[in-house]
C-alpha cells in the first residue's frame, strides 16, 4: 500500500498540517501504519502537485505560517478508486523478535528475554493509549450506540483492530517469557549439547549462529 492511501485516510478527519498528520499517525493511525514527519512532508508535497490534495496558508503571529492540508475531489475519487481494488496481498508478519525467538535454543537465551520484555513494555503503552483513544470516541456512549450514532465509523473499528493486536502481543509475550525462564533457568549444558547436535547435523562446517568448534 502506498503512504498516499494512509494520508487520504487520515485527512478524512478534516484538513490538517504536515505536523497534525504527523501527530495523528503517532496516535491513532499508528495501529495500522507508520510514517516518520519527513515522509508525510514529502507525500504531501507530491499529492499537492498531483491535485490529491490542495493546501491553504493560516497566518500567525507568533509562529511561523503553516499549511493546512484537505483532499480534493481527485484525492476523494482516488480513495474510491483505492478502496474498491483488491487487495495486492494478504497481511504478512516481518518481524525480528520472532527471528530472535526461534533462534533462542542456539542464541543468548537471557538476550531474547530482554527483547521480549521490551515489547511487552511496548504494547503495554501501545494497548493503554489505545483504550484512551477508544474512550474518547465513545464519549461515554456504548459501542452499540456509538455504531449507530456516529458519522463515521472506520476509526473505531481500525482501532479495534490495533486493541486486539496489542492484547494478543501481551499474551503471547507473557508465555514466551515463562517458557523461556523455565528453559533458561533448567538449561544447564543444554545449550552445548543443541549446538553438537547441530554439528552432527550440519557436519563439519555449521550454519550460521551455530559454533563449528
Amino acid at each position: 500500500m502506498a503512504l498516499r492511501n494512509a494520508v487520504m485516510a487520515a485527512l478524512l478527519e478534516g484538513e490538517a498540517s504536515g505536523w497534525d498528520l504527523a501527530k495523528g499517525f503517532d496516535s491513532s493511525v499508528a495501529n495500522f501504519w507508520t510514517a516518520t514527519p519527513q515522509q508525510l512532508y514529502r507525500e504531501l508535497e507530491r499529492m499537492e502537485r498531483e491535485g490529491l490534495v490542495a493546501a491553504r496558508v493560516v497566518q500567525q503571529e507568533r509562529r511561523p505560517n503553516k499549511r493546512l492540508f484537505s483532499l480534493t475531489e481527485a484525492g476523494y475519487a482516488a480513495l474510491r478508486e483505492y478502496t474498491a481494488a483488491a487487495l495486492a496481498r494478504p497481511t504478512v508478519i516481518r518481524d525480528e523478535l520472532l527471528v530472535k525467538v526461534q533462534s533462542a535454543d542456539v542464541g543468548d537465551i537471557e538476550g531474547v528475554r530482554a527483547a521480549v520484555e521490551t515489547q511487552l513494555e511496548w504494547s503495554t503503552a501501545k494497548l493503554a493509549r489505545y483504550e484512551r483513544g477508544r474512550a474518547k470516541l465513545l464519549d461515554g456512549r456504548t459501542e452499540e450506540e456509538y455504531f449507530e450514532q456516529a458519522r463515521r465509523v472506520g476509526p473505531y473499528l481500525t482501532l479495534l483492530r490495533g486493541i486486539a493486536f496489542e492484547r494478543e502481543n501481551l499474551q503471547w509475550c507473557e508465555t514466551a517469557l515463562e517458557v523461556l525462564r523455565r528453559r533458561g533457568a533448567g538449561a544447564g549444558g543444554r545449550g552445548d549439547a543443541v549446538e553438537a547436535s547441530g554439528r552432527r547435523a550440519y557436519g563439519p562446517t555449521a550454519p550460521p549462529g551455530i559454533r563449528s568448534g
